[in-house]
């Protein structure tokens, strides 16, 4: 009995000690430190957008328009040009314009003429009314004389006044001509891109009439149109992320909402000034499509772990937390995502280190080492 008793004891005990080493979490004696990657549960902000399709518009675009009429001497620029601020676009015959400059220019030297002869009459006549006045105590003072002088005296001096006003005018007349001369030469009001010409050599142009389209695709902006539910957080001067076609992304700022509302659609348009320089590209044209992730509430500060650090075991949502160079099971309840990361709710604090690589196989107090990690108490380093 006791040679077959031993056998029968000895397969017991190796059946129970694989039992005990297979049973999960428990951990043996001498367990060796598994080289693990750590992350620290930190607080940052969380901002809700969803996605909204806008477009470029142009701050300056539209039609040039003659500001004089007459028929089209030369037309210098072509659909696709660029121009400058005061770059000749189109340039009018001038024939009329010049003679109506020079015809005023001779009405002005007229007056001035006018002028020069009632200056000369209005100071001859008051020599002879001071002579007169030197007479008052003699014989040959007349006082009915002496008063048609005063009277006379004062019609040259209105006639003075009379040739100012009219030189006044005179050259009025002669600064509008110039400025017909002038306008005859139709310029960009800003820098841009020609769009449209709507006028060639040879046609007539009446003042007000549109001879090209410029748009300035330098200076842009965006435009959305957003529900009206979803304005909350769109405040003036809030900053949110553009994105262009292949996922380039830059800062949009909010500028305005336009208080229109679509009566159909129930959206309202806002305006939102784009930095372009750090999006990677130089030349945008009106209404190329972006989308700009438009924040639906204000911003609130969470508590957040890496999306690596989060192990799903028996249906629940596991981390393993580091203490004592340990790895202690943490559950924990998560919220919304937060980029490469998770909201939690519950089960961790700012600053506890979770495994985020090797954490597929640790077991309950099992010992870890990482990257930086501080020496044990006692220890040699």
């Amino acid at each position: 009995m006791r040679i077959i008793g031993r056998p029968v004891i000895g397969r017991v005990a190796i059946i129970f000690l694989l039992a005990l080493a297979l049973r999960p979490g428990l951990v043996l004696a001498g367990d060796a430190a598994v080289p693990v990657a750590v992350d620290a549960v930190v607080v940052e902000p969380l901002s809700q957008t969803v996605p909204v399709l806008g477009r470029f518009v142009a701050r300056q675009s539209g039609a040039v328009a003659a500001l004089v009429g007459g028929p089209v001497a030369e037309v210098l620029v072509e659909v696709g040009d660029r121009v400058r601020a005061q770059d000749v676009l189109v340039r009018l015959a001038t024939d009329v314009s010049e003679g109506n400059r020079n015809l005023r220019a001779a009405e002005l030297r007229e007056k001035e003429a006018a002028l020069a002869t009632a200056q000369a009459q209005a100071r001859l006549s008051d020599m002879e009314l001071a002579r007169l006045e030197s007479l008052k105590n003699s014989a040959a003072f007349s006082q009915a004389r002496y008063e048609d002088k005063r009277a006379e005296v004062a019609r040259f001096r209105s006639s003075v006044v009379e040739a100012e006003a009219a030189i006044a005018r005179a050259r009025a007349n002669l600064d509008l001509a110039e400025l017909d001369v002038r306008r005859s030469e139709i310029r960009a009001p800003y820098g841009g891109v020609v769009v449209t010409l709507h006028t060639v050599d040879g046609a007539y142009v009446t003042t007000g009439a549109p001879v090209a389209t410029l748009v300035n695709d330098e200076d842009l902006e965006i435009e959305a149109d957003v529900s009206a539910d979803r304005l909350a957080g769109v405040t003036p001067g809030r900053e949110i992320a553009g994105y262009l076609e292949g996922g380039v992304s830059f800062p949009v700022v909010v500028r305005a909402v336009v208080p229109t509302e679509n009566a159909l659609t129930h959206t309202r348009p806002v305006r939102f000034t784009p930095n372009l320089d750090q999006a990677g590209q130089r030349r945008f044209a009106t209404d190329q499509s972006v989308t700009v992730l438009l924040p639906i509430g204000e911003d609130r500060d969470v508590v957040t772990v890496h999306k690596d650090a989060v192990v799903v075991r028996g249906g629940n949502s596991v981390t393993f937390v580091v203490v004592d160079g340990k790895a202690e099971p943490r559950p924990v309840t998560l919220g919304e995502a937060v980029g490469g990361r998770f909201e939690v709710l519950d089960g961790l604090v700012p600053g506890d280190l979770v495994v985020v690589r090797g954490n597929e196989r640790l077991r309950p107090g099992q010992p870890v080492t990482y990257e930086g990690m501080p020496p044990a108490p006692g220890g040699n380093g």
